[in-house]
């Protein structure tokens, strides 16, 4: 993946559609400071929320569990 691709700017309704999360548990997460990076492009509570495609790939791979074979 390229710095391009990677660095691409999703919409919250973005990451809820290509990764099955809804768009509110995004927002509760980002309340709660749990969930994935996200940049505000415009300031205050009505602010544009945006993820790097790039923050989404690390916080998926920091929450992914391996279990060990049985």
């Amino acid at each position: 993946m390229n710095a391009n691709t990677s660095d691409r700017l999703l919409t919250t309704s973005d990451v809820a559609d290509e990764f099955g999360i809804a768009a509110q548990t995004l927002a509760n997460w980002r309340w709660q400071g749990i969930g994935p990076r996200f940049v505000k492009t415009s300031p205050g509570r009505g602010g544009r929320v945006k993820y790097r495609r790039s923050d989404i790939d690390a916080w998926l791979n920091q929450h992914t569990v391996s279990t060990a074979p049985s």
